[in-house]
């Protein structure tokens, strides 16, 4: 437990996400149990008494590898010398509210957090966006990073992937642990894709395709993309609150793969910038790929093949991020 802290941000950090994520966060399942950190804890000004709660509440918990946590409502502080910044602040859709009026406040927001990365991060520092619109935030701030590579920004799709895999488990009564390979393509909206054409799944010990493995594609093609795709609004509804362990679970997968890099065979899936793909996506869109890591560095999966069910729902996603962003880029320049 020798070494130098990393310094992790966290956006939001009084929110409800946050107080699941800053935890697991602080006793090492994420950094790795040998890790020091700084807890650098962001968010509006009228949040600061109830972070300051937060704070007791991280300073109670004992943990060996917290060195220190500072929250602050300044850009300033809060993006000095990162190693890594989770940005999970974002301005939530009120009733009533146009998604235009909600991207016209989110890219205020993240086009201001993009040039305080630029300002006083590490060029080195990765970036991962969860509050949403999370793609199209990911692009803004990173459009507004000049300095950083357009690589080094990510968005959360973890979650919907979780999802995913764990309906697949759930149907055929094996662990999510025994589920890999599914892939969520575009944007982390309803139009998102959960495609499991390449997933495979262990059943009494053999590998075996997810097709193969359930025997209904009208379920697969139907239901199972349905609920995947509407899971957010079925917790809302069911919770009055939008979810916050599983999201906060899904940062955390997400960040340690970025750290430790992927499992050899597995490949997960995360919002990159899809410059270079070899899935006819169009170039500069945040767009949620499967990827293997290593080094910390991401790849896209190269070579899969996609079929015409496929080809239309990912040209379906890939047109709503494209209209998203170009409402996006016509206040990034008024903002």
């Amino acid at each position: 437990m020798s070494g130098e802290p990393i310094r992790v941000l966290v956006t939001g950090a009084a929110g409800q996400i946050a107080y699941s994520l800053l935890y697991s966060i602080a006793k090492g399942d994420v950094f790795g149990k040998e890790q020091p950190l700084v807890l650098v804890l962001l968010d509006i000004t009228p949040m600061m008494t109830v972070l300051e709660g937060v704070v007791m509440e991280l300073q109670d918990c004992a943990l060996p590898l917290l060195r220190e946590v500072i929250p602050t409502d300044k850009e300033e502080v809060a993006f000095k010398d990162l190693d890594i910044a989770i940005l999970v602040g974002s301005m939530p859709r009120r009733e009533g509210m146009e998604r235009k009026d909600l991207l016209k406040a989110n890219v205020k927001i993240f086009k201001s957090q993009g040039a305080a990365l630029d300002k006083y991060a590490k060029k080195t520092v990765k970036v991962v966006v969860v509050g949403n619109p999370a793609n199209t935030n990911c692009l803004i701030a990173s459009k507004s990073a000049p300095s950083i590579p357009k690589e080094n920004f990510s968005c959360l799709t973890r979650l919907d992937h979780n999802r995913a895999k764990s309906q697949i488990a759930l149907k055929l009564g094996v662990t999510s642990n025994d589920v890999k390979n599914v892939i969520i393509w575009g944007n982390h909206s309803s139009t998102q894709y959960p495609d499991v054409n390449h997933a495979k799944v262990n059943v009494k010990g053999k590998e075996v395709g997810v097709y193969e493995a359930i025997k209904d594609d009208s379920w697969l093609k139907g239901d199972f993309i349905l609920t995947v795709q509407q899971r957010g609004a079925a917790v809302i509804k069911a919770r009055k609150l939008s979810s916050a362990m599983s999201a906060a679970k899904a940062i955390c997968d997400h960040v340690r793969d970025i750290w430790f890099g992927t499992p050899a065979g597995e490949f997960v899936s995360m919002g990159v910038i899809s410059d270079g793909n070899s899935y006819g996506v169009p170039e500069d869109l945040l767009y949620s790929f499967p990827v293997v890591i290593k080094d910390k560095t991401w790849k896209f999966v190269e070579g899969l093949p996609i079929n015409d069910f496929s080809r239309e729902k990912m040209d379906l996603t890939a047109k709503e991020l494209t209209e998203e962003k170009e409402t996006a880029v016509e206040f990034l320049s008024s903002a």
